[in-house]
């Protein structure tokens, strides 16, 4: 069985040597003689791996040391209620509403105070990204709100909002170590890992040191605390090791790339191959406003749902597989992360021409 092309949005592809790697380490991991799913997360070895882990993260992104770095669990999603149990101190906080993640967290936030809906693009099905230049944020607001790259709707913040001095709180979980990031703009950047850096089941959050505080809403669990897992360096319970483990060889994997100003430049120019031929074809059309593309998931249709339906079978049964679009856009959708390789998406547009031609 070769390797297919896999379009997934999540759990998505993984660099082809990284699942190598972590292959030959299965049985024994560095003469250990276990594997790192079976080792003590407080043993030396896996101490090791966290630590370095974080030093190679640091380095790609820039953090400054002011930041915390936690790798935590219960998703993205998890998140969505953790931010305001920690930060809600007035019990108001500004959302800005771009896709169906952004929504939820906005839903969530409503149980802990006042989510304010500052901004939103559900009018046109979130294909675009809202003017955010000047928009009214209430003083008293805790944090401004948002999803940077919205998976389901292909569309990404080419410029940070103006918060007027509030705390920016972003999601980044399909967008993560896409391209160079100043994480001094953000009071809280956090993701998922599974679209861009590994496995599902490790959260990475990255905080200023002055939001992680005792002072958290009443009733917030022990382990929804921010400070517990900053004041235990990721390891106040058992985190998901393994996960970690390969979110660090894929750090390292980054690095020997050159890097994410490198990634931003492939990740440009597979995108603009996908991106120019939706723009010419007859058949397929993008569903995004152009200045607000994600490099990241590219969403299509050919405006016919029996059409698109052939095209994701067709082209599963030719090796390019995860193609449906979310049941909320319909149509399809190429998500490109990092570990796709142009050939990937230059052999779907071949594919994609010949379907045209066909149909």
């Amino acid at each position: 069985m070769s390797r297919v092309y896999n379009f997934s949005a999540g759990p998505a592809v993984l660099p082809e040597e990284v699942l190598k790697e972590a292959a030959d380490e299965m049985l024994d991991y560095k003469g250990t003689g276990m594997s790192v799913m079976e080792m003590s997360h407080r043993s030396k070895a896996y101490d090791t791996i966290i630590k370095e882990a974080e030093a190679d993260l640091r380095e790609l992104m820039n953090i400054p040391d002011n930041y915390k770095v936690m790798f935590l669990q219960g998703g993205a999603s998890q998140q969505f209620a953790m931010i305001p149990m920690n930060l809600m101190k007035n019990k108001k906080a500004a959302y800005i509403v771009t896709g169906q993640w952004a929504k939820k967290a906005y839903q969530e936030a409503q149980i802990y105070g006042e989510a304010v809906k500052v901004a939103s693009s559900e009018d046109e099905t979130f294909s675009y990204i809202p003017d955010c230049s000047d928009l009214d944020i209430p003083e008293d607001a805790d944090y401004v709100y948002i999803c940077e790259n919205n998976t389901i709707y292909g569309t990404k913040f080419k410029t940070l909002p103006n918060t007027k001095g509030h705390i920016l709180v972003a999601d980044v979980s399909s967008c993560f170590l896409s391209e160079p990031v100043d994480v001094s703009k953000y009071g809280v950047i956090y993701g998922g890992v599974q679209k861009n850096i590994g496995p599902a089941g490790v959260v990475i959050v990255i905080m200023r040191e002055d939001l992680i505080t005792e002072d958290t809403l009443p009733g917030t669990p022990t382990m929804l605390k921010y400070k517990t897992h900053a004041d235990a360096d990721s390891l106040y319970n058992t985190p998901p090791a393994y996960g970690i483990y390969i979110c660090g060889k894929v750090f390292k994997w980054l690095k020997k790339m050159g890097g994410l100003e490198v990634m931003k430049q492939r990740n440009e120019e597979k995108a603009k191959i996908l991106y120019d031929f939706l723009d010419q074809s007859k058949m397929f059309k993008g569903t995004v406003r152009k200045e607000d593309r994600s490099l990241m998931n590219v969403p299509f249709v050919t405006g016919d749902k029996d059409l698109d339906a052939k095209f994701v079978k067709e082209a599963e049964a030719a090796g390019f597989v995860n193609l449906k679009g979310h049941r909320t856009v319909g149509g399809m959708r190429a998500s490109i992360y990092n570990a796709m390789p142009k050939e990937g998406v230059e052999k779907l547009v071949e594919f994609m021409k010949k379907f045209e031609e066909e149909n």
